[in-house]
């Protein structure tokens, strides 16, 4: 016989203020503490090991820097912003993280996904705002310097849209809703830190990540198709783009550049194969190949020596200029307008971002704080907003490439950020003729990881259906209604699935193995024997509200007895037997009588006691607990016992509150049993 080990009652109240008290507290150990967990840089770099370290972080960095270049530049044409934006973005994110951040490998800058949402919200708050989303218009020729934006497109407006009262022209009002957007998110993503709130990111399951990034890669390329091929139709906003934009691109599919076909062609076969063949002997080499800035530059020298942009019209990069704008704080009346868009943005992030880290610290042995790695990418997010920089988030293509190339510690991100530097002081000017189609070939390229998803979907399959129905479902509705309603649609699905499989679990009766003491399901097993006068019950699902008529119904179809339907038969039969008996006429018209009296017998029962495994029911509210009650009245009424097997604690706390043992717990012995073969031993010895 076990017993319960009785737990001291703890005052909940007191404990509270103890943590508060202690938190509350402020000594020069406890502060020092705080800023060596709030800036993590602080513990490890004065252990840097530089002779081990430095080669392998300085070749890691330059690899990481050579290939931020390009794909800065790139993905600027997904957040609709100009490019320097996102080298300024690719800058602070590196020199934050590596002061903020706990994992040694994670790459943290601009990313597809998160460019993609950012350019979504800007496209809308543009078009909300009167501006044409034509980003085609010339180039404007200017001094290489930002400070008089308003010139930067062909159209200045002078507005008093969100309570911007200044002469303010497209890509001055572009970047003003980003780095609301961004603001907004980092402090999100702060306050989820603060609170503790990273189980958020739970419900994310594998799953619906893939598909959204599926989805969301679909809505990238996409949107990249009119650059391919060099034609100008207006950018698709709202539900639907993915369609829309499609069908867009047929009706001008003669208005087609030829230039830029031919140039899109040739990059994109470069890329795939130098990609392929990386791929295929990265074993063999010491770093990956640059491939995309081979290409950039390149096309770049093609471009301008070639003046393709005179000649054939393909649109190009335009002027990008050096140096740094000056700071600015983001407009409080775009953060209103964005700070619905913001929260599936800092949720994105973070779940990207900390998935990688903890991916990398199992790789190499080492922990990370989920909550830390939270504020590191909210300040990721907060700090560069003033220094006109987007939304970021950890890369998992930059990632395996920073690992792969030898990377120890986030010291390489600063090598990066100094590469990404040199560019925005000295090189920027020299993309001016970049033509936008290689960007996009560039984009398209760096998919290939996300769309051969497409290819995992039957081994998916065979491994669980219903994983691949989130899947489906997530990358549909993110690819078709849009990446934030894609990314809620399968979060919701997910749960709905689990809770659909709570609602129906797989139920059974049970048999014995022969010569032991174990049982397990009839119908999957060959050569159980069952138990006479015993019917083993087993209910593969927490008991709850959701679920009730399910049980009910499952024990009563494998049992083959409904015991309120027996017990309404048996008074029927009784009243029947008592009116036969006063009227006296019990030997007369005996067949018809006979007949009637043979349809209303009690049906033979061939059990009298029903045990129930519990091993799988993990909790019981309380519609549970009145289940159970309810089945061991009606079973009682029929001179069955009920036995329950297997229950864990916490389901033999709810009963014992529930009264299912009554008062006393007088009755629990004959009542509860820590295996199945204890509960069939007593119902066999009982008379």
């Amino acid at each position: 016989l076990m017993e319960r080990k009785t737990h001291a009652k703890i005052n909940r109240k007191e404990v509270m203020l103890a943590k508060l008290r202690k938190s509350c507290s402020c000594t020069p150990k406890k502060l020092k503490n705080f800023v060596m967990d709030f800036l993590p840089v602080l513990r490890w770099l004065p252990k840097y090991q530089c002779k081990e370290y430095i080669w392998g972080d300085v070749m890691s960095g330059l690899v990481i820097g050579i290939i931020l270049v390009p794909q800065a530049i790139a993905y600027s044409l997904l957040a609709g912003l100009k490019p320097i934006y996102s080298l300024y973005t690719s800058f602070f994110a590196n020199i934050i993280y590596f002061l903020m951040g706990t994992s040694r490998h994670v790459s943290v800058g601009i990313f597809s996904l998160i460019s993609l949402m950012v350019g979504q919200v800007v496209d809308r708050e543009l078009l909300l705002a009167g501006f044409d989303l034509n980003d085609d218009a010339p180039p404007a020729l200017g001094d290489g310097s930002l400070q008089n934006d308003s010139q930067s497109n062909t159209t200045a407006f002078n507005l008093t849209v969100a309570g911007m009262n200044a002469e303010c022209g497209k890509e001055c009002y572009a970047i003003g809703v980003a780095t609301a957007l961004t603001f907004v998110a980092g402090v999100y993503q702060v306050l989820m830190g603060i609170f503790r709130l990273g189980f958020v990111s739970m419900y994310l399951s594998e799953s619906v990540l893939d598909g959204f990034a599926t989805g969301a890669s679909l809505t990238i390329l996409t949107a990249q198709v009119k650059y391919l091929i060099g034609i100008k139709i207006p950018r698709s906003q709202g539900h639907g783009m993915l369609l829309i934009t499609w069908i867009n691109i047929f009706r001008n599919i003669s208005q087609a550049n030829l230039c830029d076909v031919i140039t899109s062609a040739i990059c994109i076969v470069v890329l795939v194969t130098a990609k392929e063949l990386g791929d295929r002997y990265k074993h063999k080499l010491k770093f990956p190949l640059p491939t995309e800035l081979v290409v950039i530059a390149v096309a770049t020298l093609v471009s301008h020596y070639g003046k393709l942009n005179e000649v054939y019209a393909s649109s190009v990069s335009g002027a990008i200029p050096t140096g740094f704008i000056s700071p600015k704080v983001p407009h409080f009346n775009l953060m209103l307008q964005v700070a619905v868009d913001a929260l599936p943005v800092a949720i994105v992030s973070f779940v990207f971002t900390v998935s990688l880290s903890e991916m990398c610290a199992k790789k190499y042995a080492y922990t990370i704080r989920a909550n830390q790695e939270m504020f590191a990418v909210g300040f990721c997010n907060i700090i560069p907003s003033f220094f006109h920089s987007f939304a970021t988030s950890a890369a998992l293509a930059k990632t395996l490439v920073k690992t792969s190339t030898g990377c120890q510690t986030q010291v390489s991100g600063v090598i990066s950020a100094m590469v990404v530097l040199l560019v925005l002081l000295f090189l920027a000017p020299l993309f001016y003729s970049l033509q936008k189609c290689v960007l996009a070939c560039i984009i398209i390229v760096s998919l290939r990881g996300a769309l051969r998803k497409f290819r995992d979907v039957p081994a998916r399959y065979h491994v669980n259906k219903v994983d691949t129905l989130v899947w489906v479902v997530t990358m549909s509705a993110s690819a078709l209604i849009s990446t934030e309603i894609g990314l809620l649609v399968g979060i919701v699905f997910s749960m709905l699935c689990i809770i659909v499989r709570t609602q129906r679990p797989r139920t059974a009766l049970l048999g014995q193995i022969q010569a032991t003491s174990f049982y397990e399901d009839d119908l999957e097993y060959e050569n159980l024997s069952l138990v006479p006068r015993v019917k083993i019950f087993r209910f593969e699902a927490p008991l709850y509200y959701a679920n009730r008529n399910y049980f009910l119904k499952s024990l009563y179809r494998l049992t083959n007895l409904d015991p309120n339907l027996e017990a309404a038969r048996r008074k029927k039969y009784e009243k029947k037997e008592k009116q036969h008996l006063k009227k006296g006429d019990h030997t007369t018209n005996g067949l018809r009588i006979g007949e009637t009296i043979l349809q209303l017998v009690p049906k033979q029962i061939d059990f009298q006691a029903l045990v129930v495994d519990c091993s799988s029911i993990s909790f019981l509210d309380t519609t549970g607990v009145n289940t159970l009650k309810e089945i061991l009245k009606d079973y009682k009424d029929l001179n069955i016992s009920v036995l329950l097997a297997c229950c864990n604690p916490s389901v033999i706390d709810s009963l014992k509150r529930g009264g299912y043992f009554g008062k006393d717990f007088g009755s629990m012995q004959e009542m509860l049993f820590y295996s199945i073969h204890n509960a069939v031993q007593f119902a066999k010895d009982k008379k």
